[in-house]
């Protein structure tokens, strides 16, 4: 590590799910489904890179500019829930006035200890205090620095909208109990738009988030001997205007039978395995949302189109 670099790693040993279990489980069900969180092995966090990048995908290019926007004031300790690589947070500590401190909290312990250690590396006069836990389940936190500076939660990139409403209220409830009872929120919400915009954002032309999801697939054939045939399947995603969320699924193209794990399964023509529900809010559905978990709304930023926000929360 760099001189001048304050790191420290608090392993919790949060219990992974198996994916094994996970897929095996998903798929005896009806309707089939696979946990969106397995999306992200190398070839899927590589394909999500990319999908950021797309001219259709305009959550991560709106989100970035209302960061670099806007502040939250000085000695701020921040926390963020599924830290991942990393990127956002660079922006908002580059932003913020003096921050107390950075606390990077995730499942994945070697890509979290790799991305905290260049961050600190990065941000020498910012202390960085990663956390290997499962953050939708509570956990303690340890002994932060910078006494007396305000916890804020940071929970970008909209994936807040992968959870179901209900379970939304619980994982930001579960996030005030650890920001304590002054703590703040940050948090990346997509909105509400036109069905077009939403659709094409899922099925760029260039087909690299359709690669994204069959990439669940080709990591089933890599990790547990699967034999399913990727040509017969394909990429549905689309906007329900009912339920005012993404649905994402995969669909068979024929009727087959694949063996994973050592244990065969049938798939219908046309039956779907569902991968992801991506909901969006107005501001004002948010807003009722995160009351119901105890935060009141202090500010709300959005892009010039009104395509993506970002909401500012204080705890009641």
């Amino acid at each position: 590590m760099k001189n001048g670099a304050r790191f420290a790693f608090h392993d919790l040993a949060p219990g992974e799910e198996s994916f094994r279990d996970a897929v095996l489980a998903g798929l005896e069900r009806a309707p089939k489904r696979i946990p969106c969180k397995f999306f992200y092995d190398a070839r899927g966090s590589a394909l999500f890179e990319e999908i950021c990048r797309l001219p259709e995908y305009y959550p991560t290019r709106t989100e970035v500019v209302i960061l670099e926007e806007n502040s939250m004031g000085p000695h701020c300790r921040v926390i963020e829930f599924g830290s991942g690589a990393s990127q956002k947070i660079r922006i908002l500590l580059q932003a913020l006035e003096r921050p107390a401190a950075y606390v990077p909290v995730d499942i994945s312990r070697e890509h979290l200890r790799d991305a905290a250690i260049g961050l600190a590396e990065d941000f020498p006069s910012v202390p960085v205090v990663a956390v290997c836990a499962d953050y939708t389940r509570p956990f303690p936190l340890p002994p932060l620095p910078g006494a007396g500076g305000k916890r804020v939660g940071f929970f970008p990139g909209s994936t807040i909208g992968n959870f179901e409403p209900d379970a939304a209220v619980a994982f930001l409830a579960n996030y005030a109990h650890i920001l304590g009872p002054k703590g703040e929120m940050l948090i990346g919400v997509d909105l509400k738009k036109e069905t077009d915009i939403l659709e094409a954002a899922y099925n760029d032309r260039a087909g690299v988030t359709a690669a994204f999801n069959l990439n669940l697939l080709e990591r089933v054939n890599r990790e547990l001997d699967g034999d399913l045939d990727i040509d017969r399947f394909e990429h549905l995603a689309f906007y329900s205007s009912a339920e005012g969320r993404v649905e994402i699924y995969i669909r068979s193209l024929a009727h087959q039978t694949a063996q994973i794990a050592g244990r065969r399964f049938r798939f219908a023509k046309d039956e779907l395995v569902h991968t992801e529900y991506s909901y969006k809010y107005s501001v004002d559905e948010f807003r009722v949302l995160a009351a119901r978990a105890g935060f009141r709304p202090v500010d709300t930023w959005t892009d010039p189109g009104e395509l993506f926000s970002v909401h500012y929360f204080r705890l009641r």
